[in-house]
Parts: C-alpha cells; structure tokens; sequence
C-alpha cells in the first residue's frame, strides 16, 4: 500500500475494484467504513455486489476479465475532458502523449461491450475519481489474478498518475495484501529474481554485496518460477521440492495437474504446522510452530515490520521456521548459527537499505513502516511524496488481452473465485477451528436468480460444477449477488476444491494464475 491504514478514514473517495475487504481484509475493511460513515464516495467495481457495493455512490459490476477496458475508459474520459492533472503530469510523469494517443479510441461505448457497465456509469466514475480533493485506489486478487494482471495494475497506477492522486496522504495507490504476512514474505525475496528488500539478481553489485556477507558464491541466473516447476515436475524434469507453510494441492490451479506434478518427484519435503493436503504426498515431514509459538516480526499490508512475541512454548517437536531452515543449512555443510530471530533481522537491515533504520528496540512498542533508511528516520507513512523510486512515474501503454479461457456453448457460464469471511485460503488453519466450523463449513456455488431458473435449480440444492479439468459438487446460492452469466466459488474446502476446475493460465510478467476466468457449466445430480 501506498498509503497507511490509519490514513482511510480520511479519504475523500475510494475507488475499489477487484476486492471484497470487509471479507478478505476485515481490518481494511473497518477503516472503510469510518470513512463511509464521514462522508466518503465509494465507487466499486467488482462482479459481485460486495458490502459496499451495496452502499457505494456507483456500482461497476464490471465482467470478470474486462477490468483493462474499464480503466482505460475512465482515462479516456479524464483526458477527453480535461480532468488531467496538467502540471503533475509534466513534472512528475513520462510517456503521457503516448497513453493520449492510446486511449483517444478506447471510449466508454465501447468498453461497455466488454465490461457490461452503461458508457455513462463510465463518465461518471472518472469524474467522480479525477476531481475529488483525496481519491484513493484500493484493489485485491481481483485485479491481479489473470493472465492479464500486470497489465490491470499498471493501468490503475495510470490513474493515480493522471490525476495526481499519489504521493500524499489519504491518496494513492493500495494494493491490499492477504494474510498477516503475505507483504513480509515478497519484503523477504521469496521469489526468483531477487534477494530482500527488492534487490535484484540482475544487480551485480547486489550480488557482490550479499556474496561477501554470507561468504557464497550466488547463481547468476534467476530460479523457476511456481508455473515452470509445476511444468518441469509434469515432464519429469525436477527432482525434488521442498515445500514451506504453503498447500500447493490447495492453492494452485488445475488440481489434478499439481498433484500429479508432486507425484512424479522422487523426493517431497512439506513443513508446515499441519497434515496439509501436500504434506500427504511427502516423503518427509517437518513440523513446523504456529504464530503464537514463535518470535520474530510480521510487515502487514501497509508495510508495518511488526514484533511478534510467543504466548506459548512449541507443542511437541515442532520448532520455528528458521530454526529448521537453520538446521537443514548446518547439517548440508553451511553454517547458520543465529541465536534467535533478532540476529536474523539484524542481518535483514544490514543489507537491505529499506529497513536500515528498523531493529528490534525501535518496534518493541510499535512498528516501523518502511523505508526507513537509518535510526533517525520514523518511517514512511505514505510512499511516493515528491518522487517516485525510478524518479518520474511512467504510463504504460496496455491494450485489451482476452483471457486464456472463455464461457463457450459447451461450458456457457464464467466461474470466477474467492474468500470468504470466516475462513484463509486453503482453509488449513481456519477448517481445524470448531467455532469456525460451527459458522460456516460447507462448499457453496453463487448463481443468478434467472441462470437457476433456466437450469431447474432451486436454492440449497447440491449440484455439479464442471470445467474442462474436472467436477465438484456444491450447494446453491441463488440470488442477484452475481450477474446472469457468474458463478461465484469460495476456495477453502478440500471436499469441494475449487482449483479442481481453474485452469493452469499464468500472467506473463508476474506468474500469478488465472482464478478468477474460466467457462464451466452447473449441472443438476438427479
């Protein structure tokens, strides 16, 4: 997020698209609602009519998979009638008279076509956006699952660009992240290109840097990514995979794909805190502590690196996550001999220039949002004032791409998924709680009043849901939540895995998969 949780309730406006957070991201969600109640105008732009949709000044129930067509409308129009931010775009921006250009022929009739929103709900969005004092954009998993969600998410910092709508409080750009962790986790270079704090493997003066601290030699060529693993394990090309605090079986696309990819491995390592559904494939175990067994920090979603203290000991023989990292390292030769977490973070700061001035004494009481250089520096509570990290903000040119799978004659309706309030992703923490389970424990499928009229199907009635990778059953909801044409799938129950029936489709530049476009079809059981 660009801006800070605290700074919400003071925003103007919020235009949210592609995200559910009184759902997903309750405490984002409370926020949003203090700002509604003083006054705030909601544009939402989302397939289902959401929380605040139903309380929004404009409803966009925009057609999952069209989001780019939206917001290049709504740049159109900002531009057609000079709604721009002429003198921000001139000194902070580059490559405006290209994006003029682009977006001259991408009018709101005919993005109306694809998107399924009126031209002048259009209009009205982008005036209501351009000329309020503070407009902030908050979006999910909604935008950026699809093989087009690079492209969605630049297209929404277009926007802000136009606009000048970046780099103060209350205004901005706010991707909302998903568990405790999920922003500490990409902070930490859990990807393929890059160590922590977003230094690149391309760098090589980055490279020289950590290879002298931990006295390695670093490959200098980026790892695979979750798609290209699953890919090579499918060919037989990978040997083995060692699995940490994530459920693939869960959480990637195509099920029957990902397990057979885990099948073919010759050796399978899980750790987590759970007999996940992965873990049920591996040839080895380690049990790893829950949250409220460890110390160490968490960076929430406004990139606030947070102390986490232990309430418990560990039960059993389960240890700490860097523990066994640690361990692991020691006994294949490469000594990690760490204390405890504060000598690991103390590592994190010394060689990532983000979190130079956080360590353990300055959070003990409140945490620290980064940048924060050096241990005179409070932190950043808004990104972006005065200059952007590459210097001028860029506007990226990004025409229509369709998604890899449509509805068609044979599979006619579009399955899009997501959360649900009670329960995490995989649902292997949140399906072990007896309270939660008392709330909610069963599969269901959101389907159009006229859609269940045409199928036979009656409210509270299990079905069958297929897509060209497989069937489930679920129960039927049957209501105006989601237009004719959706159905909508939560994705947290393993005896109705959604992922059974989602298509393994990737985003070119980020590699996150397609949930939220496939056809698929609803089928009555007798």
């Amino acid at each position: 997020m660009t801006n800070s949780i605290s700074e919400i309730k003071d925003c103007k406006l919020i235009f949210l698209i592609g995200g559910n957070p009184t759902e997903a991201h309750p405490i984002v969600g409370l926020e949003m609602k203090k700002a509604l109640r003083k006054g705030c105008t909601f544009i939402v732009a989302d397939p289902r009519k959401i929380w605040f949709a139903q309380h929004a000044k404009l409803y966009l129930p925009v057609r999952p998979g069209s989001d780019n067509w939206l917001l290049n409308a709504i740049a159109h129009v900002i531009i057609a009638e000079g709604l721009e931010n002429k003198e921000f775009i001139k000194t902070r921006t580059e490559g405006f008279e290209e994006l003029k250009a682009f977006v001259k022929d991408v009018t709101p009739e005919k993005a109306s076509e694809y998107t399924g929103i009126s031209a002048e709900d259009i209009r009205q969005a982008a005036r209501l956006y351009a000329r309020s004092e503070k407009s902030a954009i908050f979006y999910t998993l909604g935008i950026t699952e699809h093989t087009c969600g690079t492209d969605n998410a630049r297209t929404i910092t277009n926007l802000a660009l136009l606009t000048g709508h970046i780099g103060k409080s209350s205004t901005g750009v706010n991707p909302i992240r998903g568990q405790n962790n999920v922003q500490g986790a990409t902070d930490m270079g859990a990807l393929p290109d890059r160590m922590h704090g977003y230094q690149y493997l391309s760098d090589l003066v980055v490279v020289e840097k950590f290879e002298k601290a931990w006295d390695i030699k670093l490959p200098k060529t980026q790892g695979a990514t979750s798609p290209t693993m699953f890919e090579r394990m499918n060919k037989n090309q990978f040997k083995a995979l060692y699995v940490i605090g994530e459920d693939p079986v869960m959480s990637e696309p195509n099920q029957n794909y990902t397990i057979n990819g885990l099948k073919n491995l010759e050796f399978l390592v899980v750790q987590d805190i759970f007999m996940s559904e992965t873990a049920k494939y591996a040839d080895v175990v380690l049990p790893a502590t829950s949250f409220a067994e460890k110390d160490g920090t968490f960076t929430n979603t406004e990139r606030r690196v947070q102390r986490v203290r232990k309430a418990i000991n560990p039960i059993g023989n389960t240890k700490p996550d860097w523990q066994i990292i640690c361990e692991l390292s020691n006994r294949m030769g490469y000594k990690m001999d760490y204390p405890s977490p504060k000598e690991v973070w103390d590592e994190i700061a010394s060689l990532a220039p983000i979190f130079a001035g956080i360590n353990y004494a300055r959070i003990e009481h409140n945490g620290i949002q980064w940048p924060c250089p050096d241990t005179k520096h409070s932190g950043t509570k808004f990104l972006h004032e005065g200059k952007f990290t590459r210097g001028l903000g860029k506007f990226f040119v990004l025409p229509y791409r369709a998604p890899a799978e449509s509805p068609d004659k044979q599979y006619p309706l579009l399955l899009t998924t997501g959360r649900t309030l009670y329960h995490y992703n995989a649902g292997t923490m949140t399906r072990r709680s007896a309270g939660i389970i008392h709330k909610t424990n069963d599969c269901f499928v959101e389907i159009h009043q006229s859609d269940a009229c045409e199928l036979g199907v009656f409210d509270g009635e299990i079905v069958r849901i297929c897509t060209r990778r497989g069937c489930i059953t679920a129960r039927a909801e049957v209501s105006d939540k989601v237009k004719k044409g959706i159905i909508w799938i939560p994705m947290h129950f393993v005896e109705a895995a959604v992922n059974k029936l989602t298509k393994d489709a990737y985003d070119n530049i980020t590699q996150t998969a397609e949930y939220k476009v496939c056809g698929a079809k609803i089928e009555k059981l007798n």
